[in-house]
């Protein structure tokens, strides 16, 4: 399974020409299993959706029609507008299949629960036989929310943000520590640059078990990890709560 990730900065709530952006970014990429971009990558975080978030699935519509073209998967949430309700929707788009998760940890800090509505599960992604657990920026700081399940877990948590540049310490001991206590490989896509009220500096990463970084276009080894989990049951030993 090898997974790339595309950090980039975002035009602010202009859809086609981020569409536009990422998808040269996919061309100038080996080929991968999965591509993971950022959060609200369609758009930029408009914690005030209204005459910004998608209602016609431009965004959508392009991830479908490039994991047909490419035979591949990709991944990223796009703000979306829904039956009169706005919402931070993770897409997981294979050739054959959609997998939505909505933002369960919606940002107070900055007003994102004033306008969209929370997600109230979590969603797994099963592509070529690997589990993938969707996760998106604040949710990163809730570690009971991510828990990995031992008697069916994930194999990889994927989070995609907008997280700031002046809590990126934060950001990147958090992703290494969702790896080490859930014994699975982290995908962490944050975006570059600005917008009207922040700064990014990306620092996307994939993270393996053991809470190593990995090179971007890393093969993943799952394999090894059963065997890791086998070898070194932590999970087996995890307390057992339910949310």
């Amino acid at each position: 399974m090898k997974i790339s990730y595309i950090q980039s900065d975002i035009v602010w709530a202009d859809p086609e020409a981020n569409v536009a952006r990422f998808g040269a970014a996919l061309d100038s990429l080996p080929k991968s299993d999965l591509y993971v971009l950022p959060e609200m990558f369609t758009t930029g975080f408009a914690t005030h959706p209204e005459g910004v978030a998608e209602e016609h699935n431009l965004g959508l519509d392009w991830m479908v029609c490039t994991a047909r073209e490419r035979n591949c998967a990709i991944a990223g949430s796009i703000s979306t507008k829904e039956g009169g309700r706005f919402y931070n929707r993770f897409h997981f788009v294979t050739p054959d299949s959609v997998t939505d998760y909505d933002k369960h940890h919606l940002f107070t800090f900055s007003g994102e629960h004033l306008r969209y509505t929370a997600g109230d599960r979590r969603v797994d992604a099963v592509w070529q036989g690997v589990r993938f657990r969707l996760s998106v920026c604040y949710d990163l700081r809730f570690p009971a929310w991510l828990r990995n399940n031992p008697s069916e877990p994930y194999d990889v948590l994927v989070c995609v943000a907008s997280w700031p540049q002046i809590r990126s310490d934060a950001w990147k001991s958090l992703i290494r520590a969702r790896a080490i206590e859930n014994q699975s490989y982290v995908v962490a896509v944050n975006r570059e640059g600005s917008d009207p009220s922040c700064t990014y500096s990306g620092d996307s990463a994939i993270i393996d078990p053991y809470g190593n970084v990995l090179p971007n276009g890393s093969e993943l080894d799952i394999p090894g990890l059963e065997a890791f989990r086998k070898r070194f049951p932590v999970l087996e030993d995890a307390d057992k709560i339910s949310l």
